[in-house]
């Protein structure tokens, strides 16, 4: 196979990139100049090398414990348990958390086989034994987050029934006309309707 070939099948193992996208990044970066392929490939051996799981909350970093659970302005009575740790940088662009993450890693998915035993579960059961006042789920309004959340919620009232645990709202999104939302999405929207 030549080192063509190998990019574009290499960037078409990335989510969603297929075929066309793989050649057309493959393609794009035999224009640049080497060097800036060179800093490119680097990058992503530096990615390779350093970033890890924070040992405390699961979050991707390249130190460890990581910046957010290094942050002492942050309020560590509160956790807010989300699948991946991608779903951190959606939270923090909000504005409107200060207080610890908990990453589980992926969702409980019994027909690919991943039960609690393969996500950050038992990290997350050592942490809600101490400080911890308030869990906020922010798994995905999918079947596999649903359920998810009902097992960390049965978890939580296992360890402990003091700790509040509560769920992000769910609904229409701000600037979304309803004739295009689905009714799941309306359903959400009208339960967790609140007085003006």
């Amino acid at each position: 196979m030549s080192a063509i070939d190998d990019l574009m099948q290499e960037f078409g193992r990335l989510p969603g990139i297929g075929k066309k996208t793989a050649r057309r990044l493959t393609y794009y970066l035999l224009k640049q100049p080497p060097g800036d392929v060179r800093q490119l490939a680097g990058a992503v051996e530096r990615v390779a090398d350093e970033v890890e799981a924070c040992s405390n909350c699961g979050n991707l970093s390249d130190e460890d414990p990581c910046g957010y659970c290094r942050d002492d302005r942050r309020d560590p009575s509160v956790v807010c348990v989300v699948e991946e740790a991608s779903d951190i940088a959606a939270i923090e662009k909000s504005g409107h958390y200060d207080g610890l993450y908990h990453v589980l890693g992926g969702r409980l998915s019994p027909l690919d086989g991943v039960g609690p035993d393969d996500l950050n579960v038992a990290g997350l059961a050592e942490r809600l034994r101490d400080e911890v006042e308030e869990m906020i789920i922010a798994t995905n309004p999918s079947v596999e987050g649903e359920a998810t959340a009902t097992y960390l919620q049965k978890l939580v009232d296992q360890i402990d029934e003091e700790i509040q645990i509560t769920r992000l709202a769910r609904g229409l999104p701000v600037g979304g006309d309803l004739e295009y939302a689905d009714g799941v999405t309306i359903a959400e929207a009208f339960s967790g309707r609140r007085e003006m």
